[in-house]
């Protein structure tokens, strides 16, 4: 028996839009709550559309597409050995269920998952927006499956996530995990797990961008030639997309991003970002990439070795590096930092410290108060203006969470001349107070953990420093 939902009455009005233009997926949710039909409906009405193909025939064609896959995801359980991950899959198949995780669905979804990897390295995947993807895809297909899952709305689960992965086939243009195993693998877990639990067309979308928003910026191939990283990422796909379907299905969590936006702002920053993490990373994880011996012979006399010596001096170099770090870590029964509301010490702690110096070193009544913040800390105004000006006018500690709450309608903040200028140099915080007696300026820098770097400062970047002291905020370089 067909599970279609979809009238006549649907498909003529889908039509109607698709005469118009290509359909969004944003579009495609708007008008699913319009007809009140899930998303997974809608994709597969689109589809019968645009491919002259009834609705069992497109269900039957996109389950079909995995069969390769699958029989890849068995190789790799039951004997697959990967270049990269070993004997994963088999090792957990024969621990048996609740091996990772104490959810029968979620278990075998991301041994699964991992099987399909395996069997990626060993026979191949067919590739949606790269095989990383079609790992996911793969595993809680399967996984599905075995847990008794209605076949006809195993093949409906496997037509939105087709969906979902064709759009991220299309948005990736260069190396990056954000745009294949793990963003495009969580945004299509999520489709799929919450279309499956009755979810509307909207809660489909916002599960998504939920998934989505920790992949974003991930890019993968400097770690996919390393040994086990690849594991964590495309399991961390499945329990993402998991994660964000429950978020939403289970609570009234606010996600107020269209996910036309939320995947092309992830395109976006895959195209700009992926290059230059890229370099970072190979420049770290270089001496760790998997070889073979056959290949490294191909190589001019010397290369090898110097790969080899590589090793060395990237360790040697990390641990400097490490060792900076924990030199400025305070003592562990220390480790915390003074609270902060808002949400945030980087985009808020910080800020309010700076405005707490300030207000230390002013003398009398304030009159005007000039604001400047770096792109990022700018776009997150609307949590760290009112801590600014709680710390500028009243002294206020992170923690005041009553006078936060407040302080933009008080009577003394509402007298003073307010202003608010975005600049592009990274990192740049800074505060001018105007006052009767003495006005102050501060150039700082922005710190996570609210602390505060003291750049520049008026009357002096000494009386700024003692002030800080005083007041028990941590500065750094």
């Amino acid at each position: 028996m067909s599970i279609s939902m979809l009238t006549e009455d649907h498909l003529l009005r889908l039509g109607e839009e698709m005469k118009k233009r290509v359909l969004t997926l944003g579009e495609l949710v708007l008008l699913g709550e319009e007809l009140k039909l899930p998303l997974g409906q809608m994709v597969v009405g689109e589809a019968m559309l645009r491919e002259g193909k009834s609705f069992d025939r497109i269900l039957d064609d996109c389950f079909a597409a995995f069969e390769h896959n699958l029989n890849a995801l068995e190789k790799g359980l039951e004997h697959g050995n990967s270049f990269v991950l070993g004997t994963v899959a088999t090792d957990l198949a024969r621990q048996g269920k609740g091996v990772l995780i104490d959810d029968v669905l979620m278990d075998r979804a991301l041994v699964y998952t991992l099987a399909a990897e395996v069997g990626n390295h060993e026979v191949g995947l067919q590739p949606c927006a790269g095989t990383g993807d079609s790992c996911p895809y793969t595993g809680l297909l399967k996984a599905l499956i075995e847990t008794g899952v209605d076949a006809a709305r195993v093949r409906l689960a496997s037509a939105l996530i087709l969906k979902v992965g064709g759009i991220f086939r299309a948005g990736k243009v260069t190396t990056g995990c954000n745009m294949e195993g793990y963003g495009a693998g969580s945004a299509a877990t999520a489709a799929a797990l919450t279309d499956l639990r009755g979810g509307s067309a909207a809660q489909v979308a916002k599960a998504m961008v939920l998934a989505i928003s920790p992949t974003i910026g991930v890019p993968c191939t400097p770690r996919v030639i390393t040994r086990g990283l690849c594991a964590t990422h495309i399991g961390g796909a499945i329990l993402g997309g998991n994660l964000a379907s429950k978020l939403v299905l289970k609570s009234t969590l606010p996600v107020d991003i269209d996910i036309d936006v939320m995947i092309a702002m992830a395109a976006r920053v895959h195209r700009e970002a992926a290059p230059p993490i890229t370099a970072v990373n190979t420049k770290y994880l270089k001496p760790y990439f998997k070889k073979r011996e056959q290949v490294e012979a191909l190589l001019a006399p010397g290369l090898a070795q110097q790969d080899a010596a590589l090793a060395d001096t990237v360790l040697a170099e990390a641990r400097e590096e490490m060792r900076a770090m924990m030199a400025g870590c305070r003592p562990l029964s220390e480790t915390m930092g003074e609270v902060v509301v808002g949400g945030s010490s980087i985009a808020v702690g910080s800020p309010t410290n700076m405005a707490r110096i300030a207000h230390a070193l002013k003398r009398g009544r304030i009159s005007k108060i000039e604001i400047e913040l770096t792109k990022d800390l700018y776009s997150r105004r609307a949590i760290n203006v009112p801590a600014i000006l709680m710390g500028a006018v009243f002294g206020s500690h992170t923690s005041d969470g009553e006078m936060y709450a407040k302080v933009m309608d008080l009577p003394a903040v509402r007298a003073i001349d307010v202003s608010l200028k975005e600049l592009d140099t990274p990192e740049v915080q800074r505060i001018r107070i105007t006052a009767e007696e003495a006005s102050v300026w501060l150039d700082s820098r922005n710190r996570g953990g609210a602390r505060v770097a003291i750049v520049a400062a008026e009357p002096s970047r000494e009386a700024a420093i003692a002030a800080a002291r005083a007041l028990g905020i941590q500065l750094v370089d």
